[in-house]
């Protein structure tokens, strides 16, 4: 019943991380690498196969998304061979900020600028309206890969609960930010109508030092954005709790307008800075409303825009495989059922490869009953197949909520997050302040 129409013309701004995504079977590769199936374990960093592994069974036992980075570069680029010579792989244009565009670029309204790391392969394979700046070129392409498992395959004991994929990768280029003095330089010949940040998770390959030194130049190129562009900050998955806090507390969150996130990133931030709920090890099965809008309404709560606060963090986007939740401080934006709505939408179509949503190829994973808090009083809320998004409010803070129709034997995995926030950036209106 939702009219879903993009709001404006617009030029959009992505930097940092882009790369080329080498995407496959993860038992199938590593049955081609001699790995043996055995116990999971979560590795902080990978360091060799059995690393790899050991932190792909992990994880596909819980059925959950995952990025590692790789140490040992010449371990990596054995298995990125393997991997792009395997018959079942495909190439992609890869890095949330490069899949935002391509995603953005659909539209022909739209102009994008792609500050980020592109080599040859990748700059084939991006969208004609992807702007590329001659300083953002190298010669070689960043590979990352991309391990699919599918819902219900097995690996050695363990059984993959729902479809979903490992990402490793060794790339430095990505995680040293090395285009952000690109970024800043273009922002006055581009002049954009929205920037949007991404490649944080990839400065984890980094030492302490060169890390909190790169963040620190990140802090002062968005600190040089004018404040009347809204910025988006696209999260992924992160190992490193102090270096989470540091983004979170007082360097970049305060800076940004807007966040997107999944299940796994929204749990990994409470738990590094003691937010509600910190104490929960990992989701069991889909994850409890009640406890993702409590971590939601705290992130916004804390960290957010208030009249004493001087932060410009104002929205959340938060998508996991069953619904989706778009949270919002009063006053700075508009069209939240629509972009909520779309986001939705954008997931359905995009995993089952369908230009629109063909209903024999989804079903419903959502709960149809929950409640609103598992702290305040809460309210209990049952869904409206013919109002399927759902509103409510807390203390100054909107909270849109939609079911999403889940594919039911996805073609790809991969940037459906990416897909999800950049369509629902599309559709917000954010409010001129």
């Amino acid at each position: 019943a939702l009219s879903l129409y993009p709001l404006t013309r617009a030029q959009g701004w992505l930097p940092v991380n882009a790369c080329v995504d080498v995407v496959l079977s993860g038992v199938k590769l590593l049955q081609a690498l001699g790995v043996e199936p055995g116990d999971g374990k979560n590795h902080a960093v990978l360091s060799s196969r059995q690393d790899l592994g050991e932190a792909f069974a992990h994880f596909m036992g819980k059925g959950a998304a995952a990025e590692r980075f790789f140490s040992d570069a010449e371990a990596f680029q054995h298995i990125a061979r393997t991997a792009s010579e395997h018959p079942g792989a495909q190439l992609y244009v890869g890095g949330n900020a490069a899949l935002i565009g391509q995603k953005l670029a659909t539209n022909p309204d739209l102009k994008i600028l792609l500050c980020g790391p592109v080599g040859p392969k990748l700059h084939e394979l991006l969208d004609d309206n992807v702007v590329v700046p001659p300083e953002s070129m190298q010669e070689r392409d960043e590979f990352h890969l991309i391990l699919e498992y599918q819902a219900g395959e097995e690996w050695g004991r363990v059984r993959a609960p729902n479809a979903n994929r490992f990402i490793f990768s060794h790339d430095l280029s990505n995680g040293a930010l090395n285009m952000l003095e690109v970024f800043v330089s273009s922002l006055d010949e581009f002049q954009p109508d929205l920037v949007v940040l991404s490649g944080l998770h990839m400065m984890e390959g980094q030492s302490k030092e060169m890390r909190q030194r790169r963040l620190m130049e990140a802090v002062a190129s968005i600190s040089d954005i004018p404040t009347d562009i809204p910025i988006h900050l696209e999260l992924a998955s992160m190992t490193d709790q102090d270096f989470m806090s540091n983004i979170m507390h007082q360097q970049v969150f305060p800076l940004v307008n807007s966040i997107g996130l999944n299940e796994q990133e929204l749990l990994f931030l409470t738990q590094a800075a003691s937010g509600p709920h910190a104490s929960l090890t990992s989701w069991s099965g889909i994850p409890d409303v009640g406890i993702v809008s409590d971590i939601l309404f705290w992130v916004l709560k804390e960290h957010g825009k208030t009249t004493e606060r001087a932060s410009d963090l104002t929205r959340i986007h938060f998508h996991t495989l069953a619904y989706h939740i778009l949270v919002t401080v009063d006053g700075y934006w508009g069209n939240q059922a629509a972009a909520v709505a779309a986001g939705a939408r954008a997931a359905g179509t995009q995993a089952c490869a369908t230009e629109t949503i063909d209903t024999t190829k989804v079903f419903l994973k959502a709960p149809l009953e929950f409640v609103t808090s598992q702290i305040e009083a809460p309210s209990k809320i049952s869904i409206n197949p013919d109002e399927p998004v759902v509103h409510w409010h807390r203390e100054g803070i909107s909270f849109h909520f939609t079911p999403v129709l889940v594919c039911k034997d996805p073609v790809r995995t991969v940037g459906l997050g990416d897909a999800i926030s950049a369509e629902g950036l599309l559709y917000s209106e954010a409010y001129p302040q």
